[in-house]
């Protein structure tokens, strides 16, 4: 029960923190409205369904304090702040000006399947977080991991199914060859398995602080309660 509950506490409610989750929030809200512009109707949608789930904590509890990490949707919103005219300008003048091999690491398959289906992953953990805390489903941490993984395989099958039924109606290029579609999915599965673990370590790590913190509370309070109780019976 106290791993259950302790899922709830990635829910900050910290100042710093609620401030740098608001602001990226509205920097991913902007890149959707650039995406709007350029026409790019899936990017626009996922960004807006990033900010969705993300304002969802300080909409319920009425408290705009209450904020997830933002360090778990800086993750998720990556993929959307690197297809800003900003970032792109900046990577295209700093890095990829002066370093082409870089240009091609960053656009080979792999790459950028994985790079991708993590901002998924970090997607699909806020919405299992968010499950936790206001619905009656409970997942004690190890499951949720199993659940982001299940889930960016599943966002996989679902884009490829897109893709597939783009190809028929519309005439879009869409591989037909089973190899690439299942590495793939293959990429997707280390994408959710990678943002799983580090979720949980970070949730382990986190707890652990916690922890901590309140051990020298307690131990600082009980030395101050000792001290009182001296004074008094001297008195």
């Amino acid at each position: 029960m106290t791993e259950r509950r302790d899922l709830g506490r990635l829910f900050e409610e910290h100042r710093l923190n609620a401030v740098l989750s608001w602001i990226l929030v509205a920097i991913v809200v902007l890149a959707a409205v650039e995406e709007v512009f350029l026409g790019d109707w899936l990017w626009t949608l996922f960004a807006l369904a990033v900010a969705a789930v993300a304002v969802l904590p300080p909409l319920t509890h009425r408290r705009w304090l209450v904020m997830l990490p933002w360090e778990v949707l800086l993750l998720a919103a990556l993929p959307v702040l690197g297809r800003t005219a900003l970032v792109r300008g900046l990577v295209t003048d700093l890095v990829i000006a002066t370093m082409p091999t870089v240009q091609e690491f960053l656009s080979a398959s792999p790459v950028s399947s994985t790079a991708a289906y993590v901002s998924v992953a970090a997607f699909a953990l806020i919405v299992v977080v968010e499950l936790h805390v206001f619905t009656p489903v409970k997942l004690t941490s190890g499951f949720a991991v199993l659940t982001v993984v299940v889930l960016t395989l599943a966002a996989a099958g679902v884009w490829a199914v897109v893709r597939w039924l783009a190809h028929l109606y519309i005439g879009t290029a869409f591989y037909t060859e089973l190899d690439p579609l299942m590495i793939e999915f293959v990429y997707s599965a280390a994408a959710g398995l990678l943002a799983g673990v580090t979720f949980e370590a970070y949730f382990r790590r986190r707890n652990h602080t916690a922890r901590r913190s309140l051990a020298m509370v307690e131990d600082v309070s009980e030395e101050l309660g000792e001290q009182f109780d001296l004074e008094v019976g001297e008195k």
